[in-house]
């Protein structure tokens, strides 16, 4: 990754992080605290296109591209196109914090289930 591209991503995260703080951004991906959907979302960092996300998760690629035009109208993410193939790149990862407390959530319910 080029410098240029280093230092866009990083104003961008910055200015995402004053739209939308980490709790907002956490709602917006997945209203339900979905430890799967935060993931989803933060292996959308420009690295991969939709069909390789998709393979890696064994995910429906319809669902997926639900999501990722979801999450682009929210205004929480975009694509690029890099090499000729668009990628989505979300404005900053869901923090860990949300995914482990999303998977205790999702595991107290199996329990009780």
């Amino acid at each position: 990754m080029a410098n240029s591209d280093v230092y866009l991503r990083a104003m961008m995260s910055l200015v995402a992080r004053q739209t939308f703080s980490p709790e907002r951004l956490s709602e917006i991906v997945s209203p339900m605290a979905n430890a799967n959907t935060y993931e989803t979302f933060n292996l959308c960092d420009g690295t991969r296109t939709q069909n390789e996300i998709a393979n890696l998760l064994k995910m429906d690629r319809g669902n997926l591209s639900r999501s990722v035009n979801k999450w682009i109208d929210e205004g929480v993410m975009i694509k690029v196109t890099d090499d000729g193939k668009d990628r989505p790149v979300h404005v900053y990862p869901i923090p860990d914090r949300f995914i482990q407390s999303a998977k205790k959530k999702e595991g107290a319910k199996k329990k009780d289930g």
